[in-house]
């Protein structure tokens, strides 16, 4: 979707780095890490940095900014994605009705052009969290993701769907904007 755009990653540019992402939003983990990364590349470097999620309802929109992190308290150790899934779906499998499972994925990204010209775009999917996880592609929670629009979870969407319903890809349409307008 950026083709006209080159993205160079930290460590192409020698950089290392490493954020804690101890904000309480999405949009403030995103800021501060494009913050910090604006402050070791190069100069008149445009710097982008996200910070996505899943927030479902029924818990109190968590695991949100944790996302990565959830279950870790429990089991005290970094879970795999299809054992966060399982823990996941274990933690509602008293909630029957699609409604009360009620979730969103979020994606905040932070732009900084120069010091004075920083924004943030915050982007998001409503769906619901399936019974059962489907479908083969994507990541993390895609198979257990329903995307009510699409009538899939995001696990069972074609690239280009994904693209279209996607919290990133609607975020990334959001930043093409942007980036057209700046320019």
């Amino acid at each position: 979707m950026l083709g006209a755009h080159t993205i160079i990653l930290p460590k192409e540019l020698g950089l290392s780095f490493d954020f804690e992402e101890d904000k309480p939003t999405f949009t403030e983990n995103a800021l501060g890490k494009a913050l910090a990364l604006a402050e070791s590349a190069p100069k008149n470097m445009v710097v982008l940095a996200d910070d996505s999620g899943l927030c479902v309802d029924a818990l109190g929109g968590g695991p949100g900014v944790r996302t990565a992190r959830y279950g870790m308290e429990t089991f005290g150790r970094l879970l795999e994605s299809d054992e966060r899934n399982t823990f996941l779906l274990e933690n509602l499998a008293h909630l029957k009705s699609p409604s009360e499972r009620s979730a969103q994925f979020v994606c905040a990204l932070a732009l900084v052009v120069d010091k004075h010209r920083i924004f943030t775009i915050c982007e998001s999917v409503h769906g619901q969290i399936a019974a059962t996880g489907y479908g083969k592609g994507g990541f993390g929670y895609d198979p257990v993701f329903y995307v009510t629009e699409a009538g899939k979870t995001m696990a069972e969407l074609t690239d280009d769907e994904k693209d279209h319903y996607s919290h990133r890809g609607r975020a990334t349409r959001h930043l093409i904007t942007l980036l057209g307008e700046i320019s």
